[in-house]
């Protein structure tokens, strides 16, 4: 088991390692004043329709038809209650290839954990737009990240925004 940081002992910043010690102090101070909960939410108001595994399908599908036109068809798109969000991650993209025939079949299918069902429309984009990515660029490296950045410029702002809204929701939970 990894040690945390003597720093960290109040606060798990799980989701926030590898950023500046000065954005993680400022992010303490948020946490310790109840203040961060507030600032999330004057800055993501908005909540999104997008409820069933039908329109987030038809949601992601507009996008991919957006940006990445040729990339390959989707044959599913849901949402997954049994992503872990802590141990796991925040979506999954699959592709699946096996022998039918004699010839291969690949089916592609992207599973997006479902507390995006309550979230921002701003987080969802941010997580369609990530498992997106992946039909062009598997690893997450520098390409990976510029063609986030390129479908959607703040992605980086966006992704940060999200992993203080996990950090806080674990905070709140406690």
């Amino acid at each position: 088991m990894t040690e945390k940081p003597a720093s960290d002992d109040a606060f798990d910043l799980r989701f926030l390692h590898g950023y500046p010690p000065a954005l993680l102090a400022r992010v303490r101070d948020l946490l310790q004043g109840d203040r961060l909960g507030e600032h999330l939410a004057r800055r993501y108001p908005g909540r999104h329709e997008i409820q069933s595994d039908k329109a987030l399908y038809a949601y992601v599908n507009d996008w991919r038809q957006q940006w990445l036109r040729h990339a390959p068809q989707l044959d599913r798109v849901r949402y997954d209650s049994t992503l872990d969000v802590i141990e796991n991650a925040l979506g999954q993209h699959e592709r699946r290839s096996r022998n039918h025939g004699g010839r291969l079949q690949t089916r592609r299918e992207i599973r997006i954990a479902s507390l995006f069902r309550q979230l921002a429309p701003e987080f969802l984009e941010m997580i369609v737009v990530h498992e997106l990515a992946h039909l062009k660029v598997m690893a997450h490296d520098r390409s990976f990240y510029q063609l986030c950045e390129h479908m959607l410029p703040d992605y980086a702002q966006r992704e940060f925004d999200l992993r203080l809204h996990l950090t806080w929701q674990q905070h709140a939970a406690r």
